[in-house]
Formats: structure tokens, C-alpha cells, sequence
């Protein structure tokens, strides 16, 4: 038995897997204490126990808490004399170009625990100036004072000889500054890349996070028998055994939405659609990305602000979710989210002490979530305690009931509308030519109403799509990264002057998928190469082979429309992915039998009428229906609107088209 177990800010999913046939979970999270409700769920959904498991895979949202709440560990830096200000002085970027006093985000460590030694290399990775350990010395007795929890070390051209960072290590580790060796990070292990504030930034943010992360990753272990392996999912769309996460923290950031996105792909593409938007709307955020052919990590990315180069999925987040606040801004406009109610208090209707409006108040109201049924009946809703909150919300703005419920389920779906224009229009896609796969507890609701923004014609709900991150996590292979920067121009001798290195990586990547419990038939490598012109600041990923410049001209014009094969060509870096295949749940598709199926009931619409009410456990392959609708199931709720029609695919999937 395997499970998958995804921890959101309002839901906790999970998905078991025995002998192929799924079981699913859902329960409301502990903030505080995120383990214990992954436990609970664990306990409840597993026949026999926790004891029972083989296998548990996890999406975590540790990492980027710990950095939006700036609760990481108390950490210091080590530079190379001259460059203590590094964090600080970035790329003097305005992240808005009009905003005439932009919010700079302070980096994670302070500059008081910003320290220089005294050392250098060149950009050949040869020595100008030893490393001189009198002076990391004193910097070591100023840096016990502190009573730091991690030391990051990024120095000048470590990333060619790590030489100055490893002894810097071992004399930290020799004066007893920090009890463990994972205490103290090293760029030329995080980031062997060139670009030192991205480097630094990186390195920063692994040591930033990496003891919470541990002290998280032990008490799972803890509480989990010695037999159970515990894989934790990164944000690349891949997973990675706990220990090795302990040294690799960072990785985690954003691995919730990742597993999310691999759940969807692998579906979709079971059912035959290759070009997919993904809407993941839960309690907190939505998560939305694109996908034309396969996922597709972008090389660097940032978390409030701070520069992450690390690959990762390409996903767009906004703060709207179920437990969006609705509120009237400073003009009397309505305004809903990017803040959230979260699980605790949570919505008014859950009847947990919440106050605030929310977007799952204004769905209730308009009768979009049942009493009933929530939750697969286990959970009531207090409908009058919404429409009580509603109201007053509705009478400072001037709006009837159900107009200012209208209205704050409109302005959530202009939010999402707006995300899904920036990863395709924006991009240069057209939405018409993809179909939109909602999940999550709350996207299904929405849905509908996006595509019709976006004349997007066909939206696809998963058999569970309010715990989709969760059977994700059972989906995702076993990645593992490697890089190094070669720095050199492209010609034929380079590419194979350059094998050499490709076979270095290629065997740490193989040892690490073996270390992984994954076999050699089971095990697959991808080498690729950054390059760009010379004199561009950025790059393309382009597949390594001897045919590498030709295709970099080819990437670069269907990029930009242009190519300049006239220019010099450079290799910045040698990349090599590992991709270790595990075994994945059964999924096949029952005969389909095209049938117009009966709702087990009906109620009022607000907008005339009356609700078309349907269980998704009754509907089978080849189930037809017209809108409006309500399609009830333990996870989520899907709204079908008037003049969309409904039907159920091999897969059991609801294909929602327009009629």
C-alpha cells in the first residue's frame, strides 16, 4: 500500500493506493502542527494503520511558509572580502517599473551576519589570494556569539574550484560552530552556476530552510514505522527520498501546486488531450499552468521577492481560493482575497468561528455548496450565519444578498481569468486551443465560468479533483538535477571536450537514482546544455548532441522570432536530469455507453429555475446531462452552468463542453 498526502492551508488530501485501486481522504489541516493532520489521515484511510504502509509520498508547503512567514532558521553568510553587501545590493531591479516606492523585499539574513574572508580565485577557478584562515577564524569566534543555526558559504568562482568553500566547511566543523555537517551549505553543492546574487540568493534560501525542513522531515519519520519510506515531492514535479531532502531543501518550495500538475497531465493525457490549462483552486490560492505536449521547468524563479535558481515547474499563483476575503476597499469597491481565512477560523458557513466573508460563503449562499453533502455529509453548513455576514458586507456597498454574492464569486473569477492569461496569451498561446482541467475543492466551481471568459471550449474535472495533488504525489517518478557551468564558446571541439563532464554527471545522477531503490532498466537520463549569443544575459535550454548549435539557432528563432547565425554561440552550463519510473496506480478505461442520465433531485436557482442535482458515484462512462447542474462527491463540488452539458469519458472523467 502507497499513499500520496498533500497538506494545504485549509485541507489536508490524501490518496491510498492498495494493489492499485485508490481510496481517498480529505481532512481540515493543522496550521501549527501540519504532521498531525497528515497522521490522523494516515490512520483513518489505511486498512490496518499507518503500520500497513509501504510507501508515503508528501507535498509540503514547509519551505515556503517558513519564507513568506520569515520563520526559518537564524542564519549566517560567509563571502569572499568585498562583497558582504551581495544580498543586498541584488540586480537593482524595480519589480514594478512605475511604482514610485516599490517594496523591496530584506533579504533572509541580516547584514550583521554577513561575514567576508579574506580570499580569491579567478574566473578559472586559479588562486589570487589564499584563503587566509586567521581572518576565518576571527570571523568564527564573532559567528559563535551568534549562536547560528546554519552558515551559508558563497564565494567568488566557487562554482569552478570549490577548494576556498570546502575548507571554510571543515574549519567550521572543526571549531564546533554548528553540531551537524548539513548546518553548513555550500554554493558549489547548491548551485555550481555562475551569476553570484542568484547564487547567493539560492544558497541563502537552502540554509534558510533547510533545519526547519529537517526538524519537520524527522518528526514524519518519527511517527511513521521504520519500514515505511517516506518520498517528499520537489517543485520540478519529481520526488525525492526524505533524507536526501534533508540536504536539499529548498527543492520542496512550491511542490504542493507541482504535484497538482503532474496529477492533471498524467490524466489528460490518459484521455487523450495532450494541450491542457490547469485551474487548482483550493482553500488559500489558485495554481494555474499551461502544458503543451509535456510540463515544461522554467530555469529560476522567486519566492516573495527572492531569486530561487532552481528548475521548476512553470505555475502562476494568486491569492484566491475558497477562503478568500471578501471585503469593501478604502473607494467602497468589492474586493475578494489575495488574504484568507485559511482552516482556522475558516469560512463563516463552516461554523468554526469564522467572521469574514469568503468566497465559499458567497458559493453557499447561491446554493453551490450543499449542507448536505459537504464534505460527503460530514460537515454542516451554517447558511444563515453566511447570509448574516453576507449581508452586512452587502449593505456597506449597496448591493442586495444575492447581488454581492454574484459579485464576489465574479471578481474570483476575473482573478482567475487574469492567471490564465498570463501563462498563455501572455506567452503567446491560445486558450482556445486547450482544454482547461479543474481540481482542487474549489475549481471545479469555477470553471466553467473562466472557459467562458477565454472561450476556451472544453473543461475536464478528474474522477477526485479536490484531492488530485494527492494521487499526483502516487503519479510523479523520482527526479534528481545536476549542473555544472563549463563557460566555454560552441564549436565542434567544445561539444566534445564536454564529454567528459557529461560522463561526471551522468554517474552522480545514476548513483543517486540507485540510492533511490530505482533499477537500471527503470532509469532514464536527459543532458541538455544553456546557451546562448554571445553578449545575451540569458539562455536556452537546448539537448546535448553534435548537432547542439544548430538547434540553439532553430530554439532561438521560434523564441524570438529571429536568429543570428552569424554570432558566436556559448555554453553556459551542462545540465543532466534523472528520471527514475515507479510503479503507478491502475488506471483503465471502462467501455462507454452513451446514456442521458436522471438527477436524484432538484432545488431553486437563484437566477430562476431550478438545480439539476447529480452524485458523482452514480454517474457512469457514457453519462450525459445539461446544465444547470450540481455534481456532488466527497472532495469537491462541480458547477455546471446553464447552457453547458456534462458527460462521463472511459476514464471516468467529467467532460464538461458547451451545448
Amino acid at each position: 500500500m502507497r499513499a500520496g498526502v498533500d497538506i494545504g492551508g485549509t485541507f489536508t488530501d490524501l490518496v491510498l493506493s492498495d494493489g492499485g485501486r485508490l481510496k481517498i481522504h480529505k481532512l481540515l489541516s493543522s496550521p501549527q502542527q501540519p504532521e498531525t493532520s497528515m497522521l490522523a489521515g494516515l490512520e483513518a484511510i489505511t486498512p490496518g494503520g499507518i503500520a500497513a504502509l509501504e510507501q508515503v509520498a508528501h507535498g509540503s508547503t514547509v519551505a515556503t511558509n517558513a519564507i513568506l512567514e520569515r520563520k526559518g532558521a537564524r542564519t549566517a553568510l560567509i563571502t569572499t572580502a568585498g562583497f558582504r553587501d551581495l544580498l543586498f545590493i541584488g540586480r537593482q531591479d524595480r519589480p514594478r517599473l512605475y511604482d514610485i516606492h516599490p517594496r523591496i523585499p530584506p533579504p533572509l539574513i541580516p547584514r550583521e551576519r554577513c561575514y567576508e574572508v579574506a580570499e580569491r580565485l579567478d574566473f578559472r577557478g586559479e588562486v589570487l589570494t589564499p584563503l587566509d584562515l586567521e581572518c576565518l577564524d576571527a570571523v568564527l569566534d564573532r559567528m559563535a556569539q551568534d549562536e547560528v543555526d546554519a552558515i551559508a558559504v558563497c564565494l567568488l568562482f566557487s562554482f569552478v574550484n570549490a577548494a576556498h568553500e570546502q575548507a571554510i566547511k571543515r574549519r567550521i566543523l572543526e571549531r564546533g560552530i554548528v553540531d551537524t555537517d548539513w548546518q553548513v551549505v555550500l554554493s558549489s553543492d547548491v548551485l555550481p552556476e555562475f551569476r553570484e546574487y542568484e547564487r547567493a540568493s539560492t544558497v541563502a534560501l537552502e540554509a534558510y530552510v533547510r533545519p526547519v525542513m529537517s526538524r519537520y522531515i524527522g518528526k514524519l519519520e518519527e511517527a511513521l514505522p521504520a519500514e515505511t519510506s517516506l518520498r517528499i515531492m520537489k517543485s520540478d514535479g519529481g520526488v525525492m527520498r526524505a533524507g536526501r531532502i534533508r540536504q536539499a531543501a529548498i527543492h520542496t518550495a512550491l511542490s504542493g501546486p507541482a504535484a497538482g500538475l503532474m496529477g492533471a497531465f498524467h490524466l489528460a493525457r490518459m484521455a487523450g488531450y495532450e494541450s491542457i490549462i490547469t485551474l487548482d483552486m483550493g482553500g488559500t490560492s489558485t495554481d494555474v499552468a499551461l502544458v503543451a505536449g509535456e510540463p515544461q521547468p522554467r530555469p529560476e524563479s522567486s519566492i516573495d521577492g527572492l531569486p530561487l535558481r532552481l528548475r521548476m515547474l512553470d505555475i502562476e499563483t494568486i491569492g484566491a481560493g475558497g477562503g478568500s476575503i471578501a471585503r469593501a476597499d478604502a473607494g467602497g469597491a468589492l474586493r475578494v482575497g489575495p488574504e484568507s481565512a485559511g482552516a482556522n477560523p475558516g469560512p463563516v458557513v463552516y461554523g468554526l468561528g469564522g467572521k469574514q466573508v469568503t468566497l465559499s460563503d458567497a458559493n453557499a449562499i447561491l446554493g453551490r455548496l450543499d449542507s448536505e453533502r459537504f464534505l460527503g455529509g460530514k460537515m454542516a453548513l451554517d447558511l444563515k450565519a453566511g447570509e448574516r455576514a453576507l449581508a452586512g458586507l452587502a449593505q456597506g456597498i449597496g448591493l442586495g444578498l444575492m447581488e454581492a454574492a454574484r459579485g464576489v464569486v465574479d471578481i474570483a473569477v476575473v482573478n482567475i481569468d487574469r492567471a490564465i492569461r498570463h501563462v498563455s496569451i501572455a506567452r503567446g498561446y491560445d486558450p482556445r486551443d486547450f482544454t482547461l482541467v479543474a481540481f482542487g475543492g474549489a475549481g471545479p466551481l469555477h470553471a466553467c465560468a473562466a472557459a467562458d471568459r477565454l472561450e476556451i471550449p472544453r473543461v475536464l474535472v478528474p474522477p477526485a479533483p479536490g484531492v488530485l495533488c494527492a494521487l499526483g504525489l502516487l503519479l510523479a517518478d523520482v527526479a534528481v538535477e545536476y549542473s555544472q557551468s563549463v563557460m566555454c564558446r560552441a564549436d565542434s571541439d567544445a561539444i566534445a571536450r564536454l564529454e567528459v563532464d557529461r560522463r561526471e554527471l551522468l554517474a552522480s545522477a545514476r548513483r543517486e537514482l540507485e540510492q533511490e531503490g530505482i533499477t537500471e532498466n527503470e532509469m532514464r537520463f536527459i543532458v541538455s546544455l544553456d546557451m546562448r549569443y554571445e553578449g545575451q544575459a540569458y539562455e536556452l535550454n537546448i539537448p546535448f548532441s553534435g548537432e547542439a548549435i544548430a538547434a540553439f539557432h532553430a530554439a532561438h528563432e521560434r523564441s524570438y522570432g529571429h536568429a543570428m547565425r552569424w554570432r558566436n554561440v556559448e555554453i553556459i552550463n551542462m545540465r543532466v536530469n534523472g528520471i527514475g519510473s515507479i510503479d503507478k496506480p491502475n488506471m483503465e478505461a471502462a467501455p462507454v455507453e452513451p446514456h442521458e442520465t436522471q438527477a436524484i433531485g432538484e432545488k431553486a436557482s437563484p437566477i430562476g429555475g431550478a438545480i439539476k442535482l447529480f452524485e458523482r458515484d452514480e454517474l457512469r462512462a457514457g453519462a450525459m446531462f445539461e446544465g444547470e447542474a450540481l455534481v456532488f462527491q466527497m472532495d469537491s463540488t462541480t458547477y455546471v452552468p446553464p447552457g453547458w452539458r456534462g458527460k462521463m469519458d472511459g476514464y471516468m472523467n467529467l467532460v464538461l463542453e458547451r451545448v
